[in-house]
């Protein structure tokens, strides 16, 4: 089973420097995963946080489902993330750290038709390193552009 469900947070990586990257699976309820299949899903505002000594994701945005009735899910739940005990310590102290966040980068289904969730470490950019990707973005267009 192939899927092309790739859901990316073009955000993250223009607001943040992102350091180390994990796959994590999500607890989901029955009609979330079928909204996702359809792709209705936006990572835009979401970020992950500890809630004791498990990982969430908080508004992640997936979309009613629309064949679903009266067993519908709430779209911006609080949806706990599955790591091992030893990845969840490793991200435990990596945001103890001053600067350091766990954001969402790439919500995907894995080829057992799974949905999974790519998060990343990351330290938040400052203003001249955000005008500089502009700035590299732009080159690197310029240059396809004129065929080099």
């Amino acid at each position: 089973m192939q899927s092309q469900i790739k859901i990316k947070n073009k955000k993250a990586s223009f607001e943040y420097h992102l350091v180390e990257r994990y796959v994590a699976g999500i607890e989901l309820q029955g009609t979330e995963i079928k909204s996702i299949r359809t792709g209705k899903v936006s990572l835009a505002e979401s970020y992950c946080t500890f809630k004791g000594d498990e990982l969430f994701v908080i508004n992640l945005h997936i979309a009613e489902y629309e064949f679903g009735t009266y067993n519908n899910h709430e779209p911006k739940r609080d949806r706990k993330l599955l790591l091992t005990k030893r990845e969840l310590n490793k991200l435990a102290t990596k945001t103890k750290e001053r600067g350091f966040t766990i954001v969402p980068t790439l919500l995907f289904i894995n080829e057992k038709g799974l949905a999974k969730l790519e998060i990343a470490v990351a330290k938040g950019k400052k203003l001249y390193d955000k005008r500089e990707s502009i700035k590299s973005k732009d080159t690197d267009r310029e240059m396809e552009r004129r065929g080099f």
